[in-house]
């Protein structure tokens, strides 16, 4: 794959040629030239006004294999990811026979292979995420898992969530906790708030997170293990995971893109596709996520994107399933969130790939071509025609949205929008 990228703008800032404008020269997947005025007998791509950031890095995408195939599969998944940017991928355990044994570890890493986009499994916390016996943690990170989460199932047994902690700090690996108490959750649709009482339904509390961002900082504290935490969505969460990095605990975490455009008030019309969990919260949750993420205390962003077939989504609100398959609006969501093209690089492709202890993706001379070409002012509508999951529970289809992906290069293979 050759290629030569003009007068793009590179935003990296592990890059030497960071907010710099300059041509770059691809052969063969390698950046073999980055610099002015590169002349190359090779496909050339009108750059100007344009940005190259390092390929985007999601830490919590859900594709249907092992099981889910009719929801999503490699192919289509790795579709919609590079469409939306990511060169990589950490899938989430959510799946029909999850990946809690070596096995199911080795399937995933195999079947990936010699794709676009890098596939990260993340192995369980407990045997089949029943949240009882610990699963073989070890014998999965051997085999390619970096880290471990039950997924979309919060670790309620608090003894089992600290030993998980202690065995995987043994061997550098890393836990992720997805912080509800089920106890307060319920079965619960929504956020508890003036949205669900007009609704009529019962609330989910922003409570029943917190108490167990609260659990999980002290484990990690007690225990001197890292923990990450998954798409947190209240004001408390942010202010309680501030709090504990300002007194050295190691953690960080991430927020989903959705949370930072939508309040509860999208549900007032009973639209399924807008049913997510965590539940949109309010504007003041918004807020905090987006001074969380401006300050440094949410590390990341993430696509959460859970596909499901039309029956399950298709429904009356209280019996759908939860999700929005979000990987191609990961950027335009971003970008109407108000982050700047600087905060998309740091919390899309570079920290992502930090916490996860993954190559960083330099838009460097000698290095793998890693990138991704965007236009942050250009127009698109989202359709089900150019939609590449096989899924299509996004509340955007039919949308017009600004800030679009042009290109995404890595391993040596190139996918244009």
């Amino acid at each position: 794959m050759n290629l030569l990228i003009k007068s793009a703008t590179i935003i990296d800032p592990t890059s030497p040629f960071h907010q710099q404008v300059t041509d770059i020269l691809i052969q063969d997947g390698i950046i073999k030239q980055i610099g002015n005025s590169i002349a190359a007998d090779v496909e050339t791509v009108d750059a100007a006004g344009k940005y190259v950031l390092p390929g985007f890095f999601d830490l919590n995408c859900n594709i249907g294999e092992l099981g889910f195939e009719t929801k999503e599969d490699f192919t289509t998944g790795t579709k919609a990811a590079a469409a939306g940017g990511f060169t990589g991928l950490a899938l989430m355990p959510n799946s029909q026979k999850p990946a809690h044994s070596k096995a199911e570890v080795e399937y995933l890493v195999n079947k990936s292979r010699n794709n676009i986009v890098d596939i990260v499994p993340l192995g369980t916390i407990s045997q089949k995420r029943e949240g009882k016996d610990m699963a073989e943690m070890y014998d999965m990170y051997q085999s390619g898992a970096r880290a471990f989460t039950d997924g979309n199932r919060p670790v309620q047994d608090a003894g089992l969530m600290e030993r998980a902690l202690l065995y995987a700090n043994g061997f550098n690996a890393l836990i992720f906790s997805y912080p509800e108490d089920t106890a307060i959750a319920g079965k619960a649709k929504v956020h508890e708030g003036e949205v669900s009482t007009l609704l009529g339904m019962k609330g989910i509390p922003s409570l029943a997170e917190e108490l167990m961002v609260a659990r999980d900082l002290y484990l990690s504290e007690y225990t001197g293990s890292p923990i990450h935490f998954s798409t947190i969505s209240t004001a408390r969460s942010v202010e309680l995971i501030r709090e504990a990095k300002a007194k050295g605990i190691k953690v960080t975490c991430d927020v989903a893109v959705h949370h930072l455009v939508l309040t509860d008030q999208a549900l007032l019309g009973f639209d399924s596709h807008y049913k997510v969990k965590p539940p949109l919260r309010t504007q003041k949750d918004v807020d905090a996520l987006l001074s969380g993420l401006n300050d440094g205390t949410i590390d990341a962003i993430v696509s959460q994107h859970t596909p499901h077939e039309v029956e399950f989504k298709d429904v009356e609100f209280e019996i759908a399933e939860f999700g929005i398959t979000g990987l191609q609006t990961v950027l335009p969501l971003a970008l109407k969130a108000g982050l700047s093209i600087e905060q998309i690089a740091e919390k899309l492709a570079v920290n992502p790939r930090n916490i996860l202890n993954q190559p960083a993706a330099s838009v460097k001379d000698g290095g793998l071509a890693n990138l991704v070409l965007l236009d942050t002012a250009e127009q698109w509508q989202y359709t089900k025609q150019n939609n590449q999951s096989k899924s299509y529970n996004s509340p955007y289809i039919g949308q017009t949205l600004t800030g679009k992906v042009l290109l995404t290069i890595n391993n040596n293979q190139i996918f244009k929008v």
